[in-house]
Order: structure tokens, then sequence, then C-alpha cells
């Protein structure tokens, strides 16, 4: 017995919530549910407003023209489709087969904002290596290189990552770069596109030792026909948001790639519902046992849908109130 479900969610963000220069109010996407002689695999389709190139209605369309070939029993294919719809659907179909692990990763790396001390407690509670978070490149360089070398010489065994979304020019890195010892840039994990352009990234990484991450041209690189991920050298780390990415055999396959490059790799978000957190804690636990995963974005939202984030209490709104859309 086989059947499908569309159901298109609505949830409440908090209202600080910016993206792009917008204010994100909701955040709206559509839940899959496949039925396979009564096991049931759930996957999300979120685009991203300002940073995936689909909308949510033509997400919409192209998964549900996909859950019907499913039933039709053709084979999806995943390259073709947009890569919030083929991480949702291949999510649902991994889920369906029960060869998805139930056990998540679901600490996130926390966000410094200010004081060292509001720090130590959350660190001390961390298993294995302390890693923070910082966002930079929202003020003056200056500042935020004077808050970065604070966190890094009040607290001994931090660890940073720092994302800076290419903000800076070359001269404004160079500057934010001034602000930090020498001797504490090597306990920056890395740096997440310092620059406007990749190739200023690398020269800030060379001439600073700071290390650096690809996320947006990580992003840019998997929609072209000839990527490999050995020509984005010079990196320490790739940033992978699977809903940017593509397909979980896609992202799995980057994973395996980075490994056998030396490259790290860290599973993230794109400000997806609970539901679609909780895989990607899955997925990281599963493929990246030892990696802090940055899914730090739970409490962006005002509510949950369908599965609780551990320690969240956030309401749960049930997937049987949202909207169906769709159903065979």
């Amino acid at each position: 017995m086989k059947s499908a479900k569309l159901f298109r969610y609505t949830l409440p963000m908090d209202s600080g919530v910016i993206l792009r220069d917008e204010k994100l109010t909701e955040r709206v996407g559509y839940v899959v549910e496949l039925n396979l002689n009564g096991q049931r695999g759930y996957g999300e389709i979120a685009p991203l407003p300002g940073f995936s190139l689909e909308s949510v209605e033509e997400a919409g369309l192209q998964a549900q023209a996909q859950l019907e070939l499913w039933l039709a029993g053709q084979a999806l294919e995943f390259d073709a489709l947009y890569p919030s719809v083929a991480f949702g659907l291949s999510m649902a179909l991994l889920e369906l087969s029960g060869a998805f692990p139930v056990e998540g990763n679901y600490l996130a790396a926390p966000l410094c904002t200010g004081d060292p001390d509001e720090l130590l407690p959350i660190l001390s509670a961390m298993p294995g290596d302390k890693v923070a978070k910082v966002k930079v490149g929202l003020y003056e360089p200056i500042r935020d290189g004077m808050l970065v070398n604070l966190f890094l010489e009040s607290i001994p065994d931090l660890t940073l990552r720092l994302d800076a979304n290419r903000a800076w020019t070359p001269g404004k890195a160079n500057k934010f770069a001034q602000y930090i010892t020498p001797s504490l840039r090597q306990r920056i994990v890395f740096i997440e596109e310092p620059c406007q352009k990749p190739g200023d990234s690398l020269s800030f990484a060379i001439n600073t030792g700071i290390a650096i991450a690809w996320d947006e041209t990580l992003q840019e690189a998997v929609k072209r026909d000839d990527f490999r991920l050995e020509d984005l050298t010079g990196v320490k780390a790739i940033v992978i948001k699977p809903t940017l990415i593509g397909s979980v055999q896609r992202c799995i396959g980057l994973i395996e790639r980075a490994q056998a490059l030396g490259i790290k790799t860290v599973i993230s978000s794109s400000l997806e519902s609970s539901l679609g957190l909780s895989q990607l804690a899955r997925l990281s636990h599963w493929k990246l046992p030892n990696v802090t995963p940055g899914l730090d974005t739970i409490g962006l939202f005002k509510a949950q849908l369908h599965v609780a984030w551990p320690g969240c209490e956030l309401p749960v709104m049930p997937l049987a109130e949202q909207n169906l859309v769709w159903q065979s």
C-alpha cells in the first residue's frame, strides 16, 4: 500500500529575524509524508528567502509532480530538481527505508554576543571541544576583531567559528585581523566567507593565517555540471546546508569527498522547522559523529512543527493542523 501527502506549513518567527535586509515574520514551507505498507517517511521542503533560487510556490509544484511519479513507481532524479525539493524528497525516502539512524547530535555551537562570563556555564556543560560561534560583519571590523579577541583571551580552551557572509572588502577583513592577537588566531576554527569575492577570501587566509570555510561558494559551485570539490582549494572547512545544496545523497557524497581531501565538514541549518532541524541533527550524528553541527536556529521560531527539538519549550504545532494541499 503506497500513499503520499503534501502539507504546506506556516510558523511564526521571532520579530528580530533579518535575512538579506528583509524581516522574516513567518517561515513557510512544505512537508512530504510518504507511506509504504504502514511505514512513514517525512521530509521538509523549505526554500530560504533571499538564498534559494526557487520560490516556495515553485518548490511546492515540483514536489507534487515528483510525488505523482513516485506513486507511479518511477525513480526520482534528484540532481534535476530544485535543491530544497531534492533534499526533502530524498530525506523522506531515506526515512521510509528504515536506513536512517534515529540518534541525533542536538548539541549546538552557542552564539557569542557580548559577555564571555555568560558563555562559561554553556561551555562547561558541553562534552568534547568547547566551540562557539560569532556573527561578524554586521558592525565595524575593528569592533568585531576586539570582541573575538576578548573571547579568545578570556576563555583559554575556547575555539570559535566565525560567520561573515561575504560582508567585508579586503581592507575591512584585514582591519578585523589586525585586532586578533597572532598567537590566538589558530583557535579560530574557520571564518565563513569573509570577503565578497572568493579570491579575496583566499588571500585573507594566506596573509593572516586565519582559516576560512566555503558556504555560499560551495552552494554556487555544486550547481555546475563540472563541479569537483578539489577545485575549491585553500580552505579548512566546508559548510553544508542541505536545503541549499540538494539531496541527502549529494550531501553525503560531499562529506565523504571532503574527508578524503582532509577538509572539515559542518552540517548547518537554513532555518528549517524543528522537524527538518531534527533530521539534520540525525544526519550529522550519522555521518559526522565527532563534529558539532551548526543547528542553533530553533530559538528564532515561536513554535515547533510535528516533533520537538530536545530541551526546547516552544509549543509544537501538529502536522495535521497545517494545510494539506495534496494527497493521493
